[in-house]
């Protein structure tokens, strides 16, 4: 069902052997380590622990047009569009990520690009609301507008 690629724009990219429909779970989370400090390849877990998750975590890269979630409370990848064989897989970084260990400048092409990929606390509550996003990081932007009241 997954294949991993490399090529020159992104590197290593996870990409889908067979088509994916809508609303499938492609990948439980269940091999995984906890760890407090997030690095490049970790997944933010709550406000204070991230997944250490080398299978599928670490290998789906970025998109402002995602085609799957990254839901930690469930602890699974799900599609949220049909995906085409060959496609590679990707979320939305900041839907899960409060603070990145290494930033970067997106190049997805996206006409609803970030351009800059950082974390959810650098991003408008707006531009938030249009994608999914975990209750963790629900939860720190609430806390952080509660915060400047």
């Amino acid at each position: 069902m997954l294949a991993v690629e490399t090529n020159t724009k992104s590197g290593i990219r996870l990409v889908t052997t067979s088509s994916i429909k809508k609303g499938t779970v492609f990948h439980k989370l269940t091999d995984y380590q906890i760890v407090p400090d997030p690095t490049y390849q970790t997944v933010q877990l709550d406000e204070q622990n991230h997944f250490d998750e080398l299978n599928v975590l670490a290998l789906l890269n970025h998109s402002c047009e995602p085609n799957v979630i990254v839901d930690t409370t469930l602890r699974e990848c799900r599609a949220i569009r049909d995906i085409m064989v060959g496609e590679e897989l990707n979320f939305f970084y900041p839907s899960t990520e409060w603070d990145m260990a290494r930033p970067f400048q997106c190049q997805c092409g996206s006409p609803r690009c970030i351009k800059f990929v950082a974390g959810a606390s650098y991003v408008s509550d707006e531009t938030l609301s249009q994608y999914f996003v975990n209750q963790h990081i629900l939860g720190m932007k609430r806390q952080c507008s509660s915060e400047k009241i």
